[in-house]
């Protein structure tokens, strides 16, 4: 206890090199950890982006670019998969409910997606969370749309809204689906996954404004909103579709079922397995973060012992004095470890300070603009074994010093001139 005082007391006396010493330190773990939060939750968020679907079936391409186009609507499919294809694998027993999905157009920078009312019904994210709606309903009618929030804060719209659709990503003038307008009927809650940056209608409303266009451009036929009601909107080919089954059991059997469909060439992907693969790929971008924030951490200690080291010369009468009353050798290399001990906790509880308050306010940011949401949660297992690694080797460190002061002590007795 005597000589957590002292160092105590000590420190005070050097408030001023301490206390940048802890700032560093301090501005250290908030990065680790922070860097170590926002990964987790970001993995956490990436993985969730859909759930409790089973099995995700498109054109035969590889399961990255599948998952990428169906799910985040990321490039374009290398084909489309017919609806009697569709419909014919739904059929089976094992099938207990399905999603279909149509890309290729777009609204202003935004993707839009066909399916029918099953979307709002069947898809989960986050564990098992479904869609719920902020205003409005689901599409009932052939014009009716469903907008993501993000979509409607960023062009301000609101129920009863009339947007138009372009045919491709990329808007042009040329394919501006201008003559059938589409009427907004549902606003979605935030989700944190694409849904939010999605305009979403039927599959009839797909047909209805492709209707008089032919290999991507309008042909010389005009067909009117009204008229296009009174045709056949059955669609003839989506994009890809989502599946759930009634046992999950039988999920490889129907996935190797539909790899070797003979009518056409199918991919059947699990979109858990693949979102982790798909992971892992981006996963030296983690480690370079985290790399990097190590460097800064032993920055933040190195600048702990040179602050240790530059005072070295200022405090030989003091180790000379508790030598001269019997302080053993050990005593002078703890008190510069409880030392080092006190920078590095002060400076930790700083840091995890600062994390949590930084949390508070960037949240809703973060949340708006990148769909990541940062949850406050005390640090967990391997965060905790990081800060004992950070005590740990700042004791190591404090040695340095401690031992240069016990030989100077030795030398120097009590005729020490400062």
């Amino acid at each position: 206890m005597k000589l957590i005082k002292i160092a105590f007391k000590s420190a005070l006396n050097r408030k001023v090199s301490l206390s940048l010493a802890i700032f560093s330190i301090a501005i250290s773990i908030l990065l680790l950890l922070g860097v170590d939060t926002l990964r987790k939750q970001a993995k956490n968020n990436f993985l969730n982006t859909i759930s409790q679907t089973d099995l995700i079936v498109g054109a035969r391409s590889s399961p990255t670019n599948l998952l990428l186009y169906s799910v985040f609507h990321i490039g374009n499919a290398t084909n489309n998969v017919s609806y009697a294809s569709y419909q014919d694998i739904i059929a089976s027993k094992k099938v207990k409910w399905s999603v279909p999905i149509s890309l290729g157009d777009s609204h202003r920078g935004f993707r839009v997606m066909g399916t029918n009312g099953d979307y709002f019904r069947y898809y989960r994210y986050a564990n098992g969370q479904n869609l719920a709606f902020q205003h409005g309903t689901a599409f009932s009618g052939v014009y009716d749309a469903v907008v993501g929030i993000d979509v409607a804060q960023s062009l301000n719209y609101q129920l009863n809204d009339e947007i138009t659709l372009s045919h491709g990503i990329v808007a042009t003038k040329y394919g501006e689906h201008a003559d059938k307008p589409f009427r907004i009927v549902g606003i979605l809650q935030k989700t944190g996954t694409p849904v939010d940056r999605t305009v979403m209608i039927s599959l009839q409303g797909i047909e209805a404004i492709h209707i008089d266009w032919q290999s991507g451009t309008r042909s010389s036929l005009r067909i009117s909103a009204e008229q296009a009601l009174k045709m056949g909107l059955q669609p003839k080919n989506i994009t890809a579709f989502m599946l759930g089954l009634s046992n999950r059991i039988e999920i490889f059997q129907l996935k190797r079922k539909i790899n070797d469909y003979a009518k056409e060439p199918l991919l059947a992907i699990m979109p858990g397995s693949t979102l982790a693969y798909l992971w892992q790929t981006l996963g030296q971008f983690e480690k370079i973060l985290m790399a990097i924030s190590a460097l800064v951490l032993l920055a933040g200690l190195i600048g702990l012992l040179i602050a240790l080291l530059t005072t070295l010369n200022e405090r030989r009468r003091e180790m000379a004095v508790l030598r001269a009353v019997g302080a053993h050798t050990y005593h002078v290399i703890i008190l510069f470890m409880l030392e080092a001990m006190l920078v590095v906790i002060v400076g930790c509880l700083v840091g995890i300070a600062l994390l949590y308050g930084l949390q508070s306010i960037m949240q809703p940011i973060i949340a708006q603009n990148y769909g990541i949401y940062l949850h406050a949660q005390w640090p967990d297992t391997m965060q905790i074994i990081f800060l004992g690694l950070v005590l740990m080797l700042a004791m190591l460190l404090s040695l340095i010093p401690g031992v240069i002061a016990y030989k100077r002590s030795l030398q120097d007795g009590l005729m020490v001139k400062i």
